[in-house]
């Protein structure tokens, strides 16, 4: 006998009964990162998307189990009564069973609600890669499948498959599907695929169609950022900012389009206030002392920078290093000094030779800035202890050393330093400039010419001509 084919919206009530009898538990723990601009410990994070967790996404999931008619494969006769007990099963809880009994009815000439009613109990388990792999069996069987279509682009998603996403949920709203979770989670999946003009339209249509998932906001403002159209980044976080003051998220994306408006003092006032929200991490304390430092207020810079390595003492300390050399060069000299202590107190144990070795050049630079040319000496005798191969050691040795007047013992130093490749250069010119202090001109020049040859500076090059005019006249 021909068997008949009939819709399978009969089977909507029993389906919508069986989905409800267990909470859909397919949250996914992210923790919200700060965006920290200018910074090498980080680049833009990923927010949670918080709709995994929401009543609303879960009813909606449960609701995929009801069908659709004109986006639905139809089954038979005996299709139907074959699917009305494993849905009896389901809706027992007898969940092992049902995917048993599902599985001896798939078939490749079976339709493809089998597989999807498959799919859904895998995908309801957190079964991610077996949910994927049959409900890529439904859509192959029927490709109009709209619901199997759209549950394939939310585990993409989960699984931070972007690529994979997009084509699912572009095919979602092909074929009638796009509402506002469809439309939100293909922005998110543009933002995260780099395509942040195509993200700002999804996300536009998520929010026109569902205004109040804070989501879709932060997900465009994220793309305006992307797209560097940093002050309409910062004016819809001003407007979110309102709405959910006690959100760090919000208050530092608006830091990062401050800094990109040449805004610093803006932003950290930000970072002022996600510090005093306690949402502060080692990230946005160091960008608030890399802020202070760049603004000159080295007393607030170095206290955030202790901060941040008390936060995570662990860690190498390099961005405290890097701003103790700024504010050496700059002439603060206390507020260097009590970062340098800071860091020896903390990192003692965690510090490397090379971490080692910057601490005590910087020490070494203190020491001759306060006039402690014994000091000097003997931290950077120190260093070339630690590494002989240390140039820079061995030159500011030389450098002490023709300082006091010690011409040979500046010029074994110099010798040691030019053996050693990549200083040969710096260390060519500083025995030039000694043999030219005693008036050896022409025992420069050989120096210098050698120098430029290395290292093409156009100083060097101005101050090799007055040798040689000196040279030449003598």
């Amino acid at each position: 006998m021909k068997k008949t084919k009939i819709p399978f919206l009969i089977l909507f009530f029993m389906m919508a009964f069986c989905a409800s009898v267990s909470t859909l538990a397919i949250a996914q723990d992210i923790e919200p990162a700060a965006l920290i601009l200018l910074t090498q410990e980080s680049h833009l994070n990923k927010t949670e998307l918080e709709i995994w967790n929401s009543p609303r996404f879960q009813k909606q999931f449960t609701e995929s189990y009801i069908a659709e008619t004109e986006i639905e494969p139809r089954v038979t006769e005996d299709e139907r009564k074959r699917m009305q007990k494993i849905l009896t099963l389901m809706s027992d809880d007898k969940l092992d069973d049902a995917v048993r009994l599902l599985e001896r009815n798939r078939g490749e000439a079976a339709s493809a609600v089998f597989d999807f009613t498959l799919a859904n109990i895998h995908f309801k388990r957190e079964e991610l890669d077996q949910a994927t792999e049959v409900y890529l069996a439904a859509v192959e069987k029927y490709p109009k499948f709209r619901r199997a279509w759209r549950n394939l682009g939310l585990i993409y998603v989960r699984q931070n498959k972007f690529k994979e996403s997009l084509p699912a949920l572009t095919k979602v709203i092909e074929l009638g599907g796009g509402d506002a979770l469809t439309y939100g989670l293909l922005g998110y999946s543009y933002s995260n695929a780099g395509n942040n003009i195509s993200a700002e339209s999804a996300y536009r249509m998520a929010i026109m169609l569902d205004p109040k998932t804070v989501d879709w906001k932060m997900g465009l403002a994220r793309s305006f950022f992307e797209q560097s159209r940093y002050a309409d980044a910062a004016a819809l976080c001003k407007t979110l900012i309102v709405e959910y003051p006690d959100r760090a998220d919000l208050w530092l994306l608006q830091a990062n389009a401050y800094i990109g408006l040449e805004q610093p003092l803006k932003a950290a006032e930000n970072y002022e206030l996600v510090d005093q929200l306690g949402k502060s991490t080692k990230a946005t304390l160091n960008m608030l002392g890399d802020i202070y430092i760049n603004q000159e207020i080295y007393d607030l810079a170095v206290n955030y920078y202790i901060r941040a390595m008390e936060m995570n003492p662990d860690k190498k300390p390099e961005r405290s290093v890097r701003a103790a050399k700024v504010m050496m060069v700059r002439g603060a000299l206390s507020e260097t000094k009590k970062l340098l202590a800071s860091i020896e107190s903390l990192h003692s144990d965690s510090l490397d030779e090379e971490g080692k070795k910057e601490i005590l050049k910087l020490r070494a630079r203190l020491a001759v800035a306060e006039g402690a040319g014994d000091e000097e000496v003997r931290v950077l005798e120190q260093i070339v202890e630690l590494d002989p191969l240390d140039g820079e050691a061995l030159i500011l040795l030389g450098q002490h050393s023709k300082r006091i007047g010690e011409t040979e013992k500046a010029t074994f130093y110099y010798e040691r330093a030019a053996s050693i490749e990549f200083f040969e250069a710096d260390a060519k010119v500083r025995h030039a400039q000694l043999l030219v202090s005693t008036g050896k001109y022409n025992e420069a020049l050989p120096f210098l010419r050698r120098a430029q040859q290395l290292k093409p500076r156009e100083n060097i090059q101005k101050y090799l001509e007055q040798v040689e005019r000196v040279a030449k006249s003598r």
